[in-house]
């Protein structure tokens, strides 16, 4: 009972923990956004700043037309790069925050880890329950030929009397297997 209460708070620090950075990466993701998007238009208002203090010139010439052009690109470019700046730090925050979630996870398993191991003895025999499960599954998937992720539950009744354990798989399929 003290182990399935450690168990449930475990869990329940495990799935506050990674709550918690979740919570981070959507607030670090909306920072480095909104910093992409002022940059953008910070730049942007630059070069329309300094395009509209240039004195306008009423010439055809094809040159001049080819110059406005190419500061556009310019600006285009110097945006491009600061979009790419900003999915990099974005990109950088989600891999620190899922690192710490992994830590998070890792610690609060081990802490709460607990080796367990059930053993029968009768009759000078060591029947190890762990064993009798691995059977049971080499019968799931060999004998039947059915996948191990279509196996939804065993119940394993131990009868010593017998010199068996009784099984029973998805609540349908049953058997026996002599110790």
């Amino acid at each position: 009972m003290k182990n399935t209460k450690k168990t449930a708070a475990a869990a329940k620090e495990v799935k506050e923990a990674v709550s918690t950075v979740e919570t981070k990466v959507e607030e670090e993701t909306k920072k480095a956004a909104e910093e992409v998007k002022e940059e953008a238009a910070a730049a942007t208002a630059e070069k329309a700043a300094e395009e509209a203090d240039k004195p306008a010139k009423k010439t055809r010439a094809p040159k001049k037309s080819s110059a406005a052009a190419k500061k556009v690109e310019e600006a285009v470019e110097k945006a491009e790069e600061t979009a790419k700046k900003a999915g990099k730090k974005v990109s950088e925050a989600a891999e620190k925050t899922t690192k710490a979630v992994k830590e998070a996870t890792k610690k609060a398993a081990e802490k709460n880890a607990v080796k367990e191991e059930i053993s029968l003895q009768y009759l000078g025999k060591d029947i190890k329950l762990a064993d009798l499960m691995n059977q049971v599954r080499g019968i799931w998937t060999g004998e039947l030929g059915k996948s191990e992720s279509e196996l939804k539950s065993i119940n394993l009744y131990l009868k010593p009397e017998d010199n068996a354990a009784y099984y029973v798989i998805n609540d349908s399929f049953t058997g026996r297997i002599d110790f």
